[in-house]
């Protein structure tokens, strides 16, 4: 089962904006850290969290509503008029609803949704309780989870109330296995098995999907994947769920040896949230950081900080035409940001310098990059990985930049995107020694350059842009 946290306003995927060392070129063999999430999924985690403290709107309100509405339309009618000869006891069912509250709170954040552990107890839910009344079971297992949450402070009143639709999932597989005519689970084929499975996640897919589309006006592509990881989780509980039906078939208090099991997922949840706590305080504290190396720069020198700035907003758009993803482009934010940090440590007579600069002071300038690669690695982390990308700002498409002489492809794309937005930035500003020129003379300019010292395709994607 997914669970999507849903509100009353669109939630769209951002990121918000902010010594002569010559040595041999650094392959890009660095990994991506397990702790370091796509910044979308980060942006994702955050607004779920958020949503599920803030007060629903009047849309999410209403979506609420209306799917809790249609369950029980289809539920209530379902568990008065299908009579069952099978039975259960009072105490089994109510077991098994405090089974599933407590199965219900063990979240697995993914996405911009949660995987829950309720497979486990769902499962022999579907063998143990005549299969009528299955769905309002489920619903008022859902109903004690999200109190229990209510009492620990994680969500809101109306939320609670606005989760009944959550229950929508149970209809699929009581449909199949009522068509199948009820089997034991010892007796229920895998083609039957496997179509109950593929009914609850379909069920689960309309129901998240439709709300999706009323309160947040989002197309349901964009949930694809996340609910495809929280099935992933479905898929690997369930044969255990049914283990525990089989064993349960003959003395139905047996099911009650999966409550270890969930308690121990329970364990593995609350490790998995606190590692992306800290994951998520990271990613900030990186970005905090780039933001105080930008005013650090601009506090040393005002038009390389100012500079760096602008050049910030055009890369990314840039980046956005080139369609990158969100990594890359979170990638291109910092290195447009900070691909000129290694200048706080070049004197500033040379950095300041009126007029042309001697061979001697272009030199002493063109060490910026390795400084600033050097400055980056040494604050590891994200920051880090940009630094190779910082290092290579000043390459030309030609293959006749410094530091390293790469050419065409060798350059990384960041690189390549920050180098050409820089160059335009700098034509159009005004210098102390020249004024700056308009956007169609600095176009003209980049396009005589393509192919020499700039990538063709990112000065065709930047005149688009401007």
């Amino acid at each position: 089962m997914a669970i999507t946290l849903v509100g009353d306003a669109a939630s769209k995927p951002e990121v918000h904006s902010i010594e002569g060392m010559q040595r041999p070129l650094k392959p890009d063999t660095r990994l991506v850290s397990t702790a370091e999430f796509d910044p979308t999924t980060e942006v994702m985690l955050e607004d779920m969290r958020a949503r599920r403290s803030a007060r629903l709107g009047s849309r999410g309100l209403w979506a609420s509503v209306a799917d809790g509405g249609l369950f029980l339309a289809v539920a209530v009618p379902l568990g008065i008029w299908f009579d069952s000869s099978s039975t259960v006891s009072p105490l089994v069912l109510a077991a098994l609803i405090g089974a599933y509250a407590l199965a219900y709170n063990v979240e697995f954040e993914v996405g911009s949704g949660l995987a829950v552990g309720t497979q486990l107890i769902f499962v022999p839910m579907l063998f143990l309780v005549p299969l009528a009344y299955v769905p309002l079971c489920v619903a008022a297992g859902v109903m004690f989870g999200n109190m229990l949450e209510l009492l620990e402070g994680r969500i809101r009143l109306e939320r609670v109330l606005g989760r009944l639709g959550e229950s929508s999932y149970s209809l699929g597989p009581v449909l199949v296995l009522a068509a199948a005519g009820d089997p034991a689970p010892t007796h229920a084929g895998p083609l039957v098995l496997v179509g109950a499975l593929a009914a609850q996640f379909t069920a689960d897919f309309v129901h998240a999907t439709t709300h999706a589309r009323i309160a947040l006006r989002m197309s349901p592509r964009a949930f694809v994947k996340d609910l495809s990881v929280a099935w992933a989780v479905d898929c690997a509980l369930a044969p255990i769920g049914l283990l525990a039906a089989i064993v349960a078939t003959d003395a139905s208090w047996w099911f009650l040896l999966v409550l270890p099991l969930v308690a121990l997922l329970r364990t593995f949840a609350r490790e998995r949230r606190a590692r992306v706590d800290h994951a998520l305080e990271l990613s900030h504290a990186y970005r905090g950081t780039a933001l105080l190396l930008g005013d650090v720069v601009e506090a040393d020198d005002s038009y390389t900080g100012s500079h760096s700035r602008d050049v910030v907003s055009l890369s990314v758009a840039v980046a956005d035409e080139l369609r990158l993803d969100a990594r890359a482009r979170r990638d291109t934010e910092f290195v447009a940001l900070l691909h000129d940090v290694g200048k706080i440590r070049i004197p500033n007579e040379i950095i300041n310098k009126p007029g042309p600069l001697t061979p001697e002071e272009r030199a002493i300038v063109e060490t910026h990059t390795l400084i600033g690669e050097e400055m980056l690695d040494k604050v590891g982390g994200v920051l880090g990985k940009v630094g190779h990308l910082v290092r290579s700002c000043h390459e030309r498409y030609d293959g006749a930049g410094y530091p390293d002489g790469l050419a065409g492809d060798r350059i990384p794309l960041v690189a390549r995107i920050v180098c050409c937005c820089d160059a335009y930035n700098a034509i159009t500003t005004d210098r102390p020694y020249r004024a700056g020129r308009s956007a169609e003379e600095a176009l003209v300019e980049l396009r005589r350059c393509a192919g020499t010292h700039f990538d063709p395709l990112v000065v065709d994607a930047l005149a688009r842009v401007v």
